[in-house]
């Protein structure tokens, strides 16, 4: 579990740009991001708490953020492993 690293690092990670910063990288901004962008902020936005960003809570957010990141993973491999089983002979 490499995802604690990203408290270490400095600004953003891969693909997680939004509409400026893709249009700077780019020198435009896709007609589905710029249309579409803004629909959905994510369950915790810049991995904070909802009134919570600054501080030892910052912290605390990236953490609970990379904790829902591992164990949705982990949730959707246990899954198709499962639906594989039931549908595999014998």
């Amino acid at each position: 579990m490499a995802a604690p690293l990203g408290l270490l690092a400095t600004g953003t990670a891969w693909g997680e740009w939004g509409a400026q910063d893709l249009g700077g990288r780019l020198g435009f901004v896709p007609e589905g991001v710029d249309r579409f962008g803004g629909l959905w902020s994510g369950v915790l936005p810049d991995y904070a708490l909802p009134g919570r960003g600054s501080g030892p809570w910052a912290v605390l957010g990236y953490l609970l953020s990379a904790l829902a990141g591992v164990a949705l993973l982990v949730a959707g491999t246990w899954l198709v492993v499962r639906l594989r089983r039931r549908r595999s002979p014998g």
